[in-house]
């Protein structure tokens, strides 16, 4: 097949300055997005450019510029037996000289007539998010220089998606977390509650939920929970175990059951997932609680009278690792007066310190004759201080009245 000449270096060095132009980094990710294809266009005299997003096992266009964009958008093809699926597999730019049903599956591409394709693999931070190609109506094939320099395009392309799909993904996850959070706190006779959540730094927001709810018996539960990982996967296992839980509570009365259940959910339909769970039932008479830990940290209890003091409380697996032989519930008597602090580790754990320190300094902030609304701002400005934790941070504490 004939290829077309390749330009002087004067030329090239022109269409790379295009395409690198630093003034571009003042645009959008999507601005830029289309202004990268169209000046590769340009570059590369190619006639059609587009960038197909991987999503499970299929490329989905999401933007195209040149020949029929408008009717491109949305259009998914499969990875197996697709020109873009073998740039995916290959994971280096592959170039296309005899276009046909048999080698592209994309109807608009075939119905414009494109002969020659090449295309380029979208990686940011080693994770392949899809393929950038460009074609041409001539039966004029691609140069190993069009291939670096749409290697380039691609690059810029690739980061500037992986900024917007992070954007994305942490909004859908802060919208989710907000929408699964208690609104406000519920008035539960005998007891005074306050709480705070806040969520990690950056890209790290993630699965911490706590969750308070009133049992048709008249028992008062708290669940407080923390699926591993970040990001918007992170925290939509959170909501479905959320749900299962709640679920699960209505039907047996001893925590370490529901764990139990909620154990063998996440093993069968969360696979790959994890995470720990306190679930904690209140008589009706608030003198005595029934935990169940699933990998959870226990409980800070202060008073009356005493000082703050880790509970000393069993542990059982996380949920969704391994099924537990048997879990335990334990029961922890409630004097009147009695502050309990529930949380989640992001509000211990510091990198290059130990968790029994951080644990210690919780102690020391729990006091016991403060209102539980002074104690909540006195343990996050004495855990937290002015810094954004690394981790989401949840924190429960309640007190329950005199008499």
């Amino acid at each position: 097949m004939p290829a077309q000449s390749s330009p002087g270096a004067a030329d090239r060095l022109r269409q790379i300055e295009s395409v690198t132009d630093p003034s571009l980094a003042r645009l959008g990710p999507t601005e830029l997005i289309n202004e990268l294809l169209a000046r590769v266009l340009e570059a590369l005299s190619a006639d059609t450019a587009a960038v197909l997003l991987l999503e499970d096992d299929e490329l989905v266009v999401t933007t195209a510029r040149g020949l029929q964009e408008e009717r491109r958008a949305g259009i998914g093809v499969p990875t197996a037996g697709s020109f873009a699926g073998q740039v995916v597999a290959a994971r280096r730019p592959l170039a296309l000289d005899d276009v046909s049903p048999a080698t592209v599956l994309d109807p608009v591409l075939l119905s414009a007539g494109i002969r020659t394709l090449l295309g380029v693999p979208l990686v940011a931070a080693d994770r392949l998010l899809g393929v950038l190609h460009v074609g041409r109506l001539a039966q004029v094939g691609f140069t190993d220089e069009d291939a670096d320099l749409l290697q380039m395009v691609a690059d810029r392309v690739a980061l500037a998606m992986q900024t917007e799909l992070s954007r994305e993904d942490r909004s859908a996850a802060q919208m989710l977390q907000r929408s699964l959070m208690p609104a406000r706190l519920p008035e539960v006779p005998g007891l005074r509650l306050a709480a705070r959540y806040v969520p990690g730094e950056g890209e790290n927001i993630g699965g911490d939920w706590y969750d308070l709810f009133t049992l048709p018996s008249g028992r008062f539960c708290v669940v407080m929970g923390d699926v591993a990982g970040h990001g918007l996967a992170a925290a939509v296992v959170m909501g479905r175990l959320r749900s299962a839980l709640r679920a699960y509570a209505l039907e047996y009365e001893d925590p370490a059951e529901v764990l139990q259940r909620l154990d063998a959910k996440a093993r069968h339909f969360e696979a790959g997932s994890m995470a720990t769970v306190l679930y904690a039932v209140f008589d009706t008479d608030l003198r005595r609680v029934r935990i169940s830990l699933a990998g959870h940290l226990p409980p800070v209890v202060a008073g009356p009278g005493q000082p703050a003091r880790v509970a000393d409380l069993p542990v059982d697996p996380p949920v969704g690792v391994l099924a537990a032989a048997r879990r335990r519930t334990s029961t922890v008597e409630l004097p009147a007066r009695v502050m309990v602090a529930f949380y989640t580790d992001g509000l211990v754990e510091r990198r290059g310190v130990s968790i029994d320190a951080g644990m210690d300094a919780l102690c020391r902030a729990v006091v016991d004759d403060a209102d539980p609304e002074e104690v909540c701002a006195a343990v996050m400005a004495s855990m937290l201080g002015r810094t954004a934790p690394a981790d989401d941070v949840a924190l429960l504490i309640l007190r329950r009245r005199a008499g």
